[in-house]
């Protein structure tokens, strides 16, 4: 029994560890409050703020407020509300494997409607966890530090750069921290499972002294500063927002396979105002608010336009929504494969 209370804590660790609120923003009522909406999300404030207020055009009666939170904090904050507070009405992550458990666990609401019937299979499960978006993981990297003849089409290509004799990614080199970050986590373990040359990819990581962060946003900073000339395994649609704003980045979707995650909402047990989150939900899978989240948030949306084209590249491999991801989310396997991450990442100092 005291084995497993130690296993847990170590699982919730990560999320309870940070005091900090995260960022909070209110949206008014455009007209007279007639209703509220509490969204998480671990989407940035900056890039959901414009589908809000398309969103309040429709429904000006609304008032809207959003907090910007990581998705452990996410998580963790639904299970333990700080000081008893309010737990909000709509969570938004793409942090698939927790938003499943939660799900997994009993505490989120069925929805159905037209909207979320139109959804792929594999975008939803058991009608509880909806995919609002998709997006590939990509390489970042600063287009005036790194040669275009030295860019990493493929990860044995990033691995080669890593080995280089001139070590020019030598502290130059960033990716999630898998303890901190959620989405690190399931990027790490979605690329311990599909790729063959991951943990000597990790080992490279480490020797080369990569730069851990917990958000996609002090990442693409640092590469868009040259701090860093190339990011691995991050979210590409930020780094697309920054690149149409004039930052010295390029993409890279690798060519021996792109991991896909789904960006997921659910509808929290509990929520005060679930029948506002029901329509919000229905909004972002409207058709309007699939082009708002690609036009305005830069969001690929789930549902393709009308007369889109070939799906996407062979070389994508989604994420399935669904109980596989809660592998990874067992205490004691999450405890093993952090150790060995972190004895790879983070190896002891060598001597001069």
């Amino acid at each position: 029994m005291i084995r497993s209370l130690l296993l847990l804590a170590l699982y919730l660790i990560p999320a309870l560890a940070s005091a900090n609120p995260g960022d909070v923003r209110r949206f008014p009522a455009r007209g007279a409050a007639t209703a509220q909406l509490r969204i998480q999300g671990s989407t940035d404030i900056e890039v959901f703020a414009a589908v809000i207020a398309d969103y309040q055009r429709l429904h000006p009666g609304t008032e809207v407020v959003y907090e910007d939170v990581i998705a452990w904090d996410m998580y963790a904050r639904y299970l333990h509300p700080p000081g008893g507070g309010q737990r909000a009405d709509l969570l938004i992550s793409a942090s698939m494997d927790l938003q499943t458990k939660l799900v997994n666990d009993g505490y989120a609401l069925q929805h159905r409607s037209p909207q979320t019937e139109a959804l792929p299979a594999w975008a939803q499960w058991r009608h509880e966890v909806f995919g609002i978006s998709y997006e590939p993981v990509a390489i970042v990297y600063n287009t005036r530090r790194l040669p275009a003849e030295r860019v990493p089409r493929t990860r044995r290509q990033l691995l080669e750069l890593l080995r280089a004799p001139d070590a020019p990614l030598r502290g130059k080199v960033g990716t999630y921290d898998a303890g901190r970050s959620g989405v690190g986590y399931l990027f790490a373990t979605q690329d311990s499972q599909l790729g063959s040359i991951a943990g000597a990819l990790l080992a490279a990581l480490g020797d080369n002294r990569v730069r851990l962060e917990e958000r996609t946003g002090v990442l693409l900073d640092k590469v868009s500063s040259g701090e860093l000339w190339l990011a691995y395994n991050v979210l590409g649609s930020y780094a697309q927002a920054r690149i149409e704003a004039g930052a010295p980045l390029g993409i890279v979707e690798p060519e021996d396979y792109t991991l896909v995650v789904l960006r997921t909402a659910l509808i929290p047990r509990g929520a005060e105002h679930a029948p506002e989150a029901r329509r919000f939900l229905d909004y972002l899978l409207s058709p309007r608010g699939q082009q708002v989240l690609s036009r305005e948030a830069r969001l690929r949306p789930i549902l393709p336009p009308a007369g889109a084209g070939a799906g996407p590249p062979r070389t994508f491999r989604p994420i399935a929504l669904g109980p596989g991801l809660l592998v990874y989310l067992d205490a004691l396997k999450r405890h093993q494969f952090l150790d060995a991450w972190r004895s790879s990442t983070q190896p002891p100092a060598r001597g001069p």
